[in-house]
Formats: structure tokens, sequence, C-alpha cells
């Protein structure tokens, strides 16, 4: 290009017209009237629709509701129709920049953007009222990403008496949100009523999934060796990808970008700098759906390289179709996100051998598409990077195979830094699962007479895990299973919901607090809720010797739980009485992370459950992989049988479906932090004391905690005692 000084400038104001367009859309704002057929803000209709479904005004919530999700799928409908008109105007002046010097330069570049802004304006003003054109705050955004319309739409149309509706609108939320139990409890109701199919479960926002929806099909054809159709549906899935990806950018480019100040970019006084910095916030955007598309619904991170991944599996599965020029295509496709990847090279190689050294096999270029990909990528990272350089622009590279040289010099050790840890998070995600940094060591004394060890970690293939037998015995669970027949309440401690994980069973459950506040009621044995109470003592002193833990453990919290089988409702079953998880971290299994984030119990250091009976069917705990599918062992529940385990990501578990019976077991987490010890439980022994009754707890606790309290060198003050209190009893779990 003439004129390499204005490269830079010329380049980035390239991208710089939507900021014309958002400044000509907010001055029509001020002076202009909306028009009653324009597109109106998505967000006051849904706003409104909150405001009505509250109100219980079922009929107006649905139709509010209903009018914000279209509304907004017709605002990025037009925002790509006035994209594709107006993406040539301007081109008789941007033609001329090569040829011409000095301020007829800077003229024609201005007679441009000036171009393309007033057709993005004008097109937009004709479907698009004022107040609709403005941004909506990241709230809104995070409502609708999460998909939460939908959630209000489920019970408006189940108000309503319209199941039909509610099923898709539950299943379209469930998608994104996979961990909500309640919703898929609702799930399984709507699936029982009458007037509801199958056809009924439909995703409403399966326009923006095809991609996902085409990668799984090409696994299973995969996994069944069905090679023409894996490799026409990873075909599909590459080509879907693109396609979402340019639409994520055209919305960056249409969409109001946040202006320099609100990204936090220093020295933009001047105009150029404030033209550069306005355009690394929109190339910024268009980076971000790399990550954007990579992400599935309901998922906390991307599935890295995601695109590469998919030109991996197209080459094999149409070599092994037959179709070696498609494949060879798509290797070299492949390789330009690797160029020096050995096995790729070698198998390019072995795929020009194949065909015995046909030239035009090796004259196949890769797909023109992906050549595109690249090069645009490439180009907007070199602008990215020099902005991180020089105006100090924040920026995170969503790729793995960005090329050193893209990088410059002064950021590149740190840029090599950074990659070096992703590979190594990456290599970990396979590795992790024999390690385990809780500070606990399995293999410890037992300092309880008549208890046996009857599993360790070899027999139960992990990493501190324990079975220990003996330590009830039959006449205390017996006690405990009375206590818990008088006393659990369905739902307790789950918002009241009688079945919280599966619709197949009902859950009751006990605390220590409420069995002493029924003795003193009169309506329990004291001795019962006292050896409630103590049997926590007596776990924390077995397992705080077995795991050797080398500072104080405190009882985090302390549940009785009894599930019981559904009479009549278990032919068939096919889910879990409690699906895999970790105690203190999400998982997320297709990425083999566990992100240690809310809403997990991230306090929870070490789990167990001690069992009381065994005259039931099903209801065994198991432990998986993280990948979640993977058992790595299994443990019978029987009175007196007590498992621990350490909390975090080495021991994913699970509770398979009771499906007869009532099962009952004393879940109990314990925490290396007093802060999150069990309020409840001192509630319970305070109101112990002042019926003048003493609690016998072990000698070693209070110089455990002593010894905690040194180490940890935190203030807990009165503020962070109530907030640690919400935090242990405001939701609970179980094993």
């Amino acid at each position: 290009m003439a004129h390499s000084e204005h490269s830079t400038v010329y380049v980035a104001l390239y991208f710089v017209s939507s900021v014309f367009y958002r400044c000509n859309v907010e001055a029509s704002v001020s002076g202009g009237s909306s028009v009653f057929s324009h597109l109106q803000p998505y967000d006051f209709l849904y706003y409104s629709g909150v405001r009505a479904y509250y109100g219980e005004e079922w009929g107006k919530a649905a139709e509010l509701l209903e009018k914000s999700i279209a509304t907004k799928e017709s605002l990025l409908r037009v925002r790509r129709q006035c994209h594709d008109e107006c993406v040539a105007a301007g081109t008789d002046a941007s033609g001329k920049l090569d040829s011409v010097e000095g301020s007829i330069w800077d003229l024609l570049v201005l007679d441009w953007i000036q171009k393309k802004a007033e057709c993005l304006r004008f097109c937009m003003g004709r479907f698009v009222s004022p107040t609709g054109l403005l941004p909506v705050s990241t709230d809104i955004e995070y409502e609708f990403d999460t998909r939460n319309p939908y959630n209000f739409l489920q019970v408006t149309y189940y108000k309503l008496e319209k199941v039909q509706k509610a099923a898709s609108a539950a299943h379209t939320y469930f998608v994104a949100n996979p961990s909500h139990l309640e919703m898929r409890n609702n799930i399984e109701k709507y699936r029982r009523m009458d007037g509801v199919t199958e056809g009924d479960f439909q995703d409403r926002e399966i326009e923006n999934e095809k991609h996902w929806v085409l990668y799984d099909a090409a696994l299973q054809h995969e996994a069944s060796s069905e090679w023409l159709q894996a490799a026409e549906k990873w075909k599909a899935c590459v080509n879907e990808t693109l396609r979402q990806t340019e639409e994520c950018r055209v919305q960056c480019d249409v969409a109001p970008q946040p202006l320099p100040e609100d990204r936090g970019v220093d020295s933009v006084d001047g105009v150029y700098e404030k033209v550069a910095a306005l355009s690394l916030s929109l190339l910024s955007c268009r980076q971000s759906c790399i990550t954007q598309v990579a992400t599935r619904p309901g998922r906390i991170s991307a599935q890295e390289d995601f695109l590469p991944t998919q030109l991996e599996h197209l080459h094999i599965a149409q070599f092994k179709a037959g179709d070696i020029n498609g494949a060879v295509e798509s290797l070299r496709s492949f390789l330009l996100f690797y160029p020096s990847d050995e096995d790729s090279l070698d198998n390019l190689q072995f795929y020009y051998e194949t065909v015995g050294g046909d030239v035009e096999t090796q004259l196949i270029q890769p797909s023109p598409e992906i050549s595109t990909y690249i090069s645009r990528s490439l180009q907007e990272k070199e602008l990215l990077y020099f902005g991180v350089e020089n105006l100090s622009f924040s920026f995170v590279d969503p790729d793995l195979w960005t090329p050193e040289d893209v990088v410059p010099e002064s950021l590149r050790e740190n840029w090599k830094s950074e990659k070096e840890k992703i590979n190594e998070k990456i290599k970990e995600g396979e590795q992790k699962e024999e390690v385990d940094d809780s500070g606990f060591y399995a293999g410890g004394p037992v300092p309880q007479v008549g208890v046996t060890i009857s599993m360790d970690d070899e027999a139960l293939n992990g990493t501190n895990r324990v079975v220990l037998d003996g330590v009830m015995t039959e006449k205390e669970c017996d006690r405990i299973l009375q206590l818990a027949a008088v006393a659990a309440s369905l739902g307790d401690g789950y918002q009241g919901r009688r079945s919280p994980h599966t619709p197949h069973e009902t859950l009751e459950g006990l605390t220590v607090l409420k069995a002493v506040k029924l003795a003193q009621d009169g309506l329990v044995n004291q001795s019962d809720a006292r050896l409630l109470h103590e049997l926590g003592e007596r776990v924390r002193g077995l397992l705080h010797s077995y795991f050797r833990s080398p500072s104080g453990l405190f009882i985090s919290f302390t549940h009785l739980v009894c599930r019981s089988a559904i009479t009549g409702d278990q032919e068939g079953r096919l889910d879990l009485s409690h699906p895999v998880h970790v105690d203190n971290c999400l998982l997320e299994p297709e990425t083999n992370q566990c992100w240690k984030e809310s809403p997990a119990f991230i306090h929870r250091d070490l789990s167990a459950i001690l069992y009381l009976n065994d005259d039931f069917s099903g209801g065994e705990l198991f432990f998986t992989k993280r990948d979640a599918k993977t058992v790595t062992a299994q443990v019978r529940p029987s009175c007196g049988r007590l498992v621990g385990f350490s909390s975090g990501p080495v021991n994913p578990h699970g509770v398979a479906a009771v499906t007869g019976g009532r099962r009952c077991a004393l879940a109990l987490w314990f925490t290396k932090e007093k802060l999150y010890r069990d309020m409840e439980r001192e509630e319970a022994e305070a109101l112990w004391a002042a019926d003048g009754q003493s609690v016998v707890k072990k000698d070693d606790e209070e110089k455990e905690s002593n010894a905690n309290l040194g180490r940890n060198a935190r203030s807990h003050s009165s503020k962070e005692r109530s907030r640690s209190r919400d935090r242990v009893t405001g939701a609970k779990d179980e094993l």
C-alpha cells in the first residue's frame, strides 16, 4: 500500500463507520419521534413482562415476554440486513486510497466512513425506533444469554394451562442450564401430563446451536465407524461454525461499541488515538466471536481450538470414507492453523503416497473459506496487539494457534508464558484425575475400637477415598432411623421441594438444630437429638485422623437425609437419584474442568456419608472420572458404613436411583476454615447450654482451632460471621 505511515489508521478507520453511526443514532434519539410500527426496545418489553409476571397477570406476561424475544431476534436480523445493504457504501472513495496523497487521502477516508455510517443510520431507522437503537444493559444481555425469559415463560404458560408451550419453554431454558434441578423436575412432570408429547420438547434457540447439533451427530457416526456420514456431518459442522462466527461478527459491526473510557484505555485525547481505540473495541468484539461460538449453551468455558479440531476430525473421516482429495484439502486447511505440526505433515505425505503421487492431488489447496478466515483473523490480531503495545489496550487472544511473529517483541515473552500456562492447563485436564491438592493424605490411624477399613484408595481406584465399617451400632442406626421417621420434613433444606433431584423419589431432611428444637418441645427424644450431634464429632475425629489433616478440621454442615422411591413410578428409570457432581466446584465434564465459583460450596474440603440402613433397592454411591461417565468405584450402603473423601475434583460422585424402599444417611462436610464452620451446630449447643446441659467435644478440636487461626491470621468480625452464616445455611447439598 502507498502511504505506509497511514496503514494502521487506514485499516482501523475501516471499522469506525459504526462509531459515526452510533453518534447519529444517539442524536436522532434526542430529536426524533418513535414510529409505532418500528421495533421497540426489547429490554423495556422484557422488564414489562417480568412486572406482569410478578403481578400474576399471566396473559399479559406471556404476551410481553414473547414479544421481547421476538423483538430481539428481529433486531439481529435487521442489523444483518443493513450490514449487507451498506457493505458497498463508499466503495468509490475507498478504491482511490492507494493512489492519492496528503490531505486528499484524509478526505477520501472521511468520505468513505461518512457514506457507510449514513447508510447504516438510514437503514436501521427504517425498521427500529430511536430508543430501540440504544444499547441494552449488561444485566439484560446476561438475562437473555442465560435464557431467563424462558424460565418466566415456563411458569406463565403453566399457569395459563398451555402445557405444550410450557414444556417447550422449560426445555429451551434447561438446554442452557443443565444443572438447574428444579427445571429438570418440571420437565419430567410435563412428560407425564396429558396432551404433552416428545415433540413438544423443542429448543426454541436451536438456530444458534446448529453447529453443536452437527458436532454431536458427527461424533456419534465416528463412534459407529460410519465414516461417510461422519465426513458429511463434520463438513456441515465446519461450514455452520464459520457461518455462526460471521453472524456474530456482523452484530459487532452494526451494534454500538463501548467508548474508550468504558474500556479503560489510556491516552485517547487525540483524534487518531480515539479513532484507533474505538476500532480496537470493535476488533476485540469480532475476535470474541471465536470464544462465543465455541461455547456450548450452559457451559462456562469455550472448547479450545474448536475449528481446527473439526478439521482434524474431518480429514480423518474423509480419508476413511475414501475421499482422498477431500482429506487433503481439509488437512491442508488444518495446517494453516498449525503449519509445523509433525503428525499432520506425516499424514499429508501418507495421503499423497496413497494416491501414488498423483500431481492433481498434490496441487489441492486449502479451503478458500478457511484461508480467508485465517488471513482476516491475523490482520485483526496484528492491530489488536499494536493497541496492547502502544495504547494500553487490553486484549485476550482467544486462539492457541496465533503465530509468534504476530505478537510484538516487547510483548512476546509474556505472551509465550501465558500460552504455555494454557497448554499446561489443557494437558492437566487429562492428568488431574491423579492429582489432589487438598492437603489430605489417606492412610492415617483409625482411633476408634471396632472400626475397620473396608476399602482404601487402591480398592476404590482413586485418591483420598476410604470406606470404614463399624462406625455405628445397629441400635444407634435404629435410633436415628426412628428420629428421621418422626422428625424429617419433605424437602428440608431444598426450599421445601419434595423431589429436588428426581421426580421419581421424595426426599426428607433433618438438621441438628431442628432436632434440638423438636426435643425441647418434647416431640422427639433428647438423647436421639444429642446422638445426631455426637455422630458428627465421631466422624470428624475418624476422618481427621485417617486423612492426616495438617490443620484444624471443622464441621461445615450436617444433614440427615432420607430418599424414598415413589411406588408405581420406577419402571424404565434411566436417571440418577443424585447426578454426578463435585462438592466444592462446578464440574464441566466436556472439558474435564471443575470451576471453583458460585454456586459451588468452595469452602468444603472433606466429604462424608454415614449410612443407616440397607433395606432398599438401588441407591449405591459411585465415583467417576471427570467425564462424569466412567465409573471408577461403587459402594453399597449398610448400617454404620462411613464413606469419606476429599471434596475436590478428584472425586466426582453420584447416587444410583433408589428404585424401592427408603435410603437414609447422614451427610457431612468439613472445612479447614473456621470462618465456614456450621453455625447451626453452635446454636444447638447454645440451646443445650442454656438448659444447663453440657456438650461433649473432642479434646483436640480447640487445639486444632487455635492452630488454624494462627496459620490463617484472619480477622473474623461480627459482620463476616453474619455473612458466613448465610453462606453455610442458605443452601444445602447432600450425597
